[in-house]
């Protein structure tokens, strides 16, 4: 080789030790941050409630809310519902079971429906306006262990109004707390 040849192979070399430096000092320069838990956080009721502090009224008592419930809201407030439930009689179960006759029905009880165990395990229990409530409030808060997906529902007097839809959905409706 050369003098030339070596001078062109010597830069060659000299360009990919610095392009190669300058890729080492930018890596540890601008090292992206690794989070602890993958994945993203999602927005959540929860946090707008507890930063409200004590501004926050609580909910009033289900019978009082019910007192004033409007059935043809909630029928429209189910609609979101209706993605994995049916509401009607005979209907089939869809991701979740069927809500035909659920008020004071026992919870976990359609037959053919495969409810996670937290579900099960309360099968003594009946649906009521306050059971209704809560759930619909908080699903996962209400019942640790549903395999519910739903977030939940914090606007109180909706959910008034889809627990006294939910009760007219029923060949005879069950009289609502006074």
């Amino acid at each position: 080789m050369d003098i030339e040849q070596n001078k062109i192979a010597g830069a060659v070399l000299s360009t990919f030790l610095v392009v190669m430096g300058l890729n080492m000092v930018a890596g540890i320069v601008f090292a992206p941050k690794k989070p602890a838990v993958p994945g993203f956080e999602l927005p959540s009721d929860e946090p707008a409630a507890a930063a409200a502090g004590p501004a926050a009224a609580a909910d009033e008592p289900i019978a009082v809310r019910l007192a004033k419930a409007d059935v043809a809201k909630g029928a429209s407030a189910v609609g979101a519902c209706k993605a994995c439930h049916t509401f009607e009689k005979g209907g089939a179960n869809k991701v979740g079971p069927a809500l035909y006759d659920v008020y004071a029905r026992p919870k976990g009880a359609v037959a053919g429906f495969g409810y996670s165990a937290a579900m099960k395990a309360k099968s003594g229990e009946a649906w009521g306006a306050e059971e209704l409530d809560g759930f619909l409030k908080n699903p996962k808060a209400y019942l640790p262990g549903t395999s519910m997906a739903y977030a939940g529902l914090g606007r109180a007097d909706s959910r008034a109004d889809i627990v006294a839809y939910l009760n007219t959905l029923a060949d005879a409706p069950k009289p609502l707390p006074k």
